[in-house]
């Protein structure tokens, strides 16, 4: 199993080693740990490059978008192209919580986007009810999007993914796909399976039954078993699935051998 998305740079975690091993003794062969500002993607790299079957991602959330600035940005292009990086990310716009610097962050993504293509990298994105900016601007970044784009953390409708489709989207789906009131298997079955992915989302969207503690790569396996279910397969059958879709989006011969 991979997990597609994770923050081993995270404060919180004491010692990322010992959340690898753990992942390992529990089936989950490969982790990408993301970036989200430069620091973080600094880190992802010093993780990743210290740990065979971790690699990462780096770029700057909408979060922190009013910190890309050109030092910035002339920081985070040497990451992108080291041989362990798989993707500009996570990076993108939300409105749920930046309702007040809609321009800022549709500036710092357009830019990110613009990097991505000149860099033939594929994108991992982050959209929280910012639907149609998100479409429009992708639209627009078509050629920068050769490679592809992976819709992290996947919450928006199946109508809306039919549109991300066309512009050629990957779906990661985390924990809260097992979370009581989740109601997202239609958006799911809504998707072909040869263009989803799970992600741990960690130290966030812990999974059930494991809820109230903090999230780890390890529990992607229960994102698995509910993807399964979904889509009507075994758990051996889906694992397989997975692995070659995240291959196919990230690049198999960066991530070495096959999942």
């Amino acid at each position: 199993m991979i997990d597609t998305h994770a923050h081993l740079n995270d404060s919180r975690y004491q010692n990322p080693l010992e959340l690898i091993q753990r992942a390992s003794q529990a089936g989950v062969n490969k982790i990408i740990t993301v970036g989200y500002h430069l620091q973080s993607s600094v880190e992802s790299a010093r993780i990743a490059e210290q740990n065979e079957n971790v690699f990462f991602t780096a770029g700057v959330h909408p979060s922190d978008c009013e910190t890309l600035d050109n030092s910035v940005i002339a920081q985070l292009i040497p990451l992108l192209k080291r041989e362990k990086c798989l993707a500009v990310g996570e990076i993108g716009l939300d409105y749920h919580y930046g309702k007040d610097n809609k321009e800022e962050q549709k500036i710092a993504f357009n830019k990110q986007l613009e990097i991505a293509g000149e860099l033939n990298l594929p994108v991992v994105i982050h959209s929280r009810e910012a639907t149609q900016d998100m479409l429009s601007i992708l639209s627009k970044h078509a050629p920068n999007l050769k490679k592809g784009f992976l819709m992290h953390c996947y919450s928006e409708s199946a109508e809306s993914a039919r549109e991300y489709l066309k512009l050629g989207a990957y779906f990661a789906f985390g924990g809260a796909i097992t979370f009581k009131n989740a109601k997202k298997e239609d958006i799911i079955k809504s998707i072909p399976i040869d263009r989803v992915v799970c992600e741990t989302d960690c130290p966030y969207m812990t999974p059930v039954p494991y809820r109230g503690q903090l999230n780890e790569p390890q529990r992607v396996r229960e994102v698995y078993i509910k993807m399964a279910e979904v889509y009507g397969l075994p758990l051996e059958d889906f694992i397989k699935i997975v692995a070659k879709n995240a291959s196919r989006f990230f690049c198999e011969s960066k991530l070495g051998e096959r999942l």
